[in-house]
């Protein structure tokens, strides 16, 4: 399914505005990434339109795809998606970031409140974490009993494989960092005042937990990476790099084409009279603070 893309650097080059908006909307100072920003910037517009692209084709062809992020606690797994996401259409795409489920849900089947954010045709869902939080979090933390969790490895195959056997596109994205990288972001959170609502006793926890976390990772690794539902690993010691690099082989996993766009027009301006330009009301206007 490997399919060429354009080099990250060629095409018709940015104008200095154009540029300007980019480098501002990717600066992150807190960042060591390596990669310069100039060619992160220009690589990352490239690979924005490429997904625009894409989504164009998901929607005409009437295409399910569903894109998984995992990985450990301050991996980048929001900022992925975040990027990945910037110039789509938001009509046809979800982001899903389940929080902890209420009674109702854990009376359930586990799959279940999963399957109902499953994509409808034409629609792409991206996962920030998903059902293997089974595999992951609540088996460190004692959330799940050792039954549950025995069922689910042994489950989630066959669940996998109805969904790709429905048509829809599954793709595993595991964010792997190391235990220095790890700590660096957490401390990160806790100092920023702009981050520290990322921050969570969970977080902290799961620092102290890094081997449990490495054992429960190996060992879902083993019981769930299989040809119809690979696990595909991405660096993301360095951020930039590694949202570059998942973009680029998402790109790479559903063929796609270039279709052509809307053929709009603007209207001509009709004539404006002084009394259609007059408003109601002005005690309601925002001050010009700014």
């Amino acid at each position: 399914m490997n399919r060429a893309l354009p080099a990250p650097l060629s095409g018709a080059p940015l104008d200095a505005a154009q540029f300007a908006k980019l480098m501002w909307e990717i600066s992150d100072p807190a960042a060591h990434d390596a990669i310069r920003e100039e060619i992160y910037a220009r690589t990352l517009f490239r690979l924005q339109c490429e997904l625009v692209k894409l989504q164009r084709w998901v929607h005409a062809k009437k295409l399910k795809i569903v894109v998984i992020f995992e990985g450990r606690d301050a991996a980048g797994k929001g900022g992925m998606i975040k990027r990945i996401t910037h110039r789509l259409d938001p009509r046809l795409y979800r982001i899903v970031a389940l929080g902890t489920p209420n009674e109702r849900e854990r009376a359930q089947w586990y799959f279940q409140r999963y399957v109902a954010h499953l994509p409808t045709g034409g629609e792409i869902v991206f996962f920030d974490r998903s059902w293997y939080n089974r595999a992951g979090v609540e088996r460190v933390m004692g959330f799940c009993s050792d039954r549950e969790y025995e069922e689910f490895l042994a489950t989630v195959p066959y669940f996998e494989t109805m969904i790709t056997r429905s048509g829809i596109i599954l793709l595993k994205y595991w964010l792997s960092i190391s235990f220095a990288e790890q700590r660096r972001r957490l401390m990160e959170r806790l100092k920023s005042p702009f981050k520290e609502w990322k921050l969570s006793p969970m977080d902290i926890e799961s620092v102290r937990r890094w081997d449990s976390y490495t054992k429960a990772k190996e060992i879902m690794f083993q019981r769930t990476h299989r040809p119809d539902a690979p696990w595909w690993i991405i660096d993301a010691e360095d951020k930039r790099k590694a949202r570059l690099n998942c973009m680029h082989h998402l790109l790479s996993q559903v063929p796609y084409r270039d279709l052509p766009t809307r053929n709009l027009a603007m209207p001509e301006l009709q004539n404006i009279t002084p009394q259609d330009r007059k408003r109601p009301l002005s005690a309601f206007d925002v001050p010009m603070a700014y």
